[in-house]
Formats: structure tokens, sequence, C-alpha cells
């Protein structure tokens, strides 16, 4: 008997069982979940969403998600994976410009005000080296004001502040930490003393 056709049908026996054996691991291995949101009855659906404007004093602002379905009857986009950044020019020559960059796990956005409401892991960093840390932010565009009712935790400095509620205007430059509040203060090194010659 010949060795070749032996050999050949070997083969073939060989490569049917890789292959029977690969599409049986294919069909048990768990498939991944779609990172991507459900349907919806959403007018429209966006992905990697970018959206600008500058105000009249010359503040810029820029929104961006990975995600966005905007209902029109309701006049809103939701959004998931939300990043605004602003930018704020100085009021006078010898202040300096400020710019804040404000990330939250979803939000919501209104199209005709301009408000928005980020929820789920909301974080605030400023240019002058501020932190705020809360499960939900809210802002009104047209009154340039921050605010939440829930706990926030603010770091600055070395200070940590921790309160239930928060109001910003920016506006007016004013901040307001509500609820009970707490403060933690990290001590500032202290300069070593050198004795004088009488």
């Amino acid at each position: 008997m010949p060795k070749a056709p032996f050999i050949i049908l070997t083969l073939v026996v060989v490569f049917l069982s890789v292959v029977v054996g690969v599409l049986i691991h294919r069909a048990r291995t768990p498939r991944a979940i779609p990172t991507e949101p459900a349907a919806t009855n959403a007018d429209y659906r966006l992905k990697q969403v970018r959206l600008q404007e500058t105000g009249r004093d010359g503040s810029r602002w820029q929104l961006d998600a990975e995600y966005s379905e905007t209902f029109e009857e309701q006049n809103t986009t939701a959004m998931k994976k939300v990043t605004i950044k602003v930018d704020q020019p100085s009021k006078s020559a010898s202040a300096t410009s400020r710019s804040w960059t404000v990330t939250g796990d979803e939000g919501e956005l209104n199209q005709e005000t301009k408000d928005v409401e980020l929820r789920g892991n909301v974080v605030l960093v400023s240019s002058d080296g501020l932190r705020l840390e809360t499960e939900q932010l809210r802002w009104d565009a047209e009154g340039q004001r921050a605010w939440t009712s829930g706990p926030v935790t603010i770091y600055q400095a070395g200070t940590v502040v921790r309160g239930t509620g928060f109001e910003s205007r920016v506006a007016e430059e004013a901040t307001s930490i509500k609820g009970r509040v707490r403060a933690t203060f990290k001590r500032a090194p202290a300069e070593p003393v050198t004795a004088g010659r009488p």
C-alpha cells in the first residue's frame, strides 16, 4: 500500500480536527458586550461629538462626548463619557485668564438654553489648581452658575474641603460650600531659624 495517500488522509483528518476545535472554542467563548448604548427612540444618535461656542465676553467652551442621542421634542441631548472645557479671558490686563475641565460618565444638554447636567464620577479641574469631585453637577449657562446639592470634595494647595452642596457664580467670582463643612489643612514645612550673633 503506497504511503502518500495515507499521509494525505492523515493531514486532512488533522486539519479538520483543528478547524472543528477552533469553531467549538469560539462557540464556547463568551462574546464581548457591545459598549454602545442600546437602541432608543432618539431622533439622532452620534458618535464622537464635539460642540464649541464662544460667548459675548470672549469666553469659549467645548463639549466632547463619546456618544450622544438627541430628542427633538424634549429639546435635549443625552451624552455618555462627557468632557467640557471652558476658557475664560481675564477681565483686566493684570489678571490672568482661567480655564476649567469637567468630566462625567453621562450628561444632558438643553439645546435651547445650553444648560448642562453631568452625572457619575464628575471631576472639575481648574487652571489654578482646584479639583472638585461630586456625583452630579449642573451648569446654568445664562446665569454662569455651577451647583450641586450632593456631597462634594474640593482639593486645593494641600487643603481638602468636604460638604453637602456647592455653588459657584463665575461672573461674580463667588463660591460657597453648603451643609456640614469639614476642612483639612496640610501644614507648610517650617523654615529653619538661624540664631543671630550677639
